[in-house]
């Protein structure tokens, strides 16, 4: 999925467009006990509540795609009776009212999702009829060829609220408040089909991560039957290990500057399209030979790609370059550019050291203090 078609999912969520028909969910404690459950038509539900729950389906389809949300393909294995997919699109067919598959889910979940917290399983099912598109791209609600039936799982940790005080209006008075337990914004979550090219795609499914880092792979393989692609901090450390393993000792300031200024150039050109940049291994080849690196120091970088990533891993260009700030680190000195600016900073043999020179202008701060830099033993402003 995209980011045009996740945000036309998104759009659902809201008192106009809601295409939400039930509402499922378990209530687990730190111990794995199922503490109590709801099913009730969504719609049913005080409005309060419907705007609460809308704030936590959104918030489970937003994040860079690549990095909070993946797009995840079923193997063939997951497809077959028994299987996680086919598990999933019973549950979808059901409408969420089995309360036996129901019951088979929570159990899943329960297992393989670990957390000392207590915490809320959330499933809804809905079914949007997808309007049709003019030429000009405007929607068309009169002339829908597609009807996308789904679901939406959510787990959200359950916290105590902070202790303090509270006003107590009915005494006027203040007084010790009541902790409660609140749900929080969901730790992770999937939508299935995915919504692909603006229909429905059963053998592929978005996987949501509030914490990049945290992907949850041991729920991903036993609840959702898929293995996991490398999280967004695997793919910058993969990266930075092939770049370096191919220069050696060549692993010279322009070449890595010239590597991170073109990855930095790609997602500018790309930033306004619904796909992320990506690159797969000869991509990721041609990007270091157009910054540099000669052609004996690619010789086998096929085999080192293959070792470090995997022979179709692919790479999202956002996840192995910093966008907003370019870093220069010694053991004792950080310096941080704007990466549009890195002509500032130059390599420069002074006094027979190797140093790093940095051109100044006239706004010079020193810990927030405005500052003159001297010129030749004079100051200037």
């Amino acid at each position: 999925m995209n980011k045009k078609e996740i945000a036309e999912i998104k759009k659902q969520f809201t008192q106009e467009k809601c295409t939400i028909t039930r509402i499922c969910g378990c209530y687990v404690d730190g111990e794995k006990n199922k503490k109590t459950e709801l099913k009730e038509a969504f719609l049913s539900l005080p409005e309060e509540e419907i705007f609460k729950y809308f704030n936590i389906f959104r918030k489970a389809l937003s994040g860079s795609i690549g990095r909070n949300l993946l797009n995840m393909e079923f193997p063939l294995e997951a497809e077959e009776q028994g299987g996680a997919q086919e598990f999933l699109l019973r549950l979808k067919n059901t409408a969420l009212k089995d309360d036996a598959l129901l019951e088979e889910f929570y159990d899943k979940v329960i297992e393989n999702y670990y957390s000392v917290e207590n915490y809320l399983i959330l499933l809804i099912h809905a079914v949007y009829d997808v309007p049709g598109k003019a030429a000009d791209g405007e929607e068309m609600f009169d002339a829908s060829d597609e009807v996308y039936e789904y679901i939406l799982c959510c787990i959200c940790p359950v916290t105590l609220s902070k202790p303090g005080l509270a006003y107590d209006e009915e005494n006027n008075t203040f007084r010790n408040r009541t902790l409660d337990r609140v749900v929080d914004m969901p730790d992770i979550g999937f939508l299935f089909p995915a919504f692909n090219d603006r229909g429905t795609d059963i053998h592929s499914f978005l996987y949501y991560a509030a914490k990049p880092e945290e992907l949850r792979f041991d729920f991903v393989e036993p609840v959702l039957g898929c293995e996991p692609p490398m999280s967004a901090g695997g793919q910058k450390e993969t990266f930075q290990t092939l770049v370096e393993e191919t220069l050696g000792e060549e692993c010279e300031y322009e070449v890595v500057k010239n590597i991170h200024e073109k990855l930095n150039e790609m997602i500018e050109e790309k930033k306004d399209e619904p796909e992320p940049v990506v690159l797969d291994k000869a991509e990721v080849k041609r990007l270091l030979e157009y910054s540099g690196v000669e052609e004996e120091r690619l010789s086998d970088f096929d085999e080192r790609y293959d070792a470090a990533a995997g022979e179709r891993a692919q790479l999202v260009a956002s996840n192995l370059a910093n966008t907003r700030q370019f870093e220069i680190k010694t053991p004792d000195v950080i310096v941080k550019v704007n990466p549009e600016r890195t002509d500032l900073v130059q390599t420069r043999i002074i006094d027979g050291r190797q140093c790093l020179v940095i051109e100044l202008n006239n706004e010079v701060e020193v810990n927030g203090i405005s500052v003159r830099m001297a010129v030749n033993g004079e100051t200037e402003e």
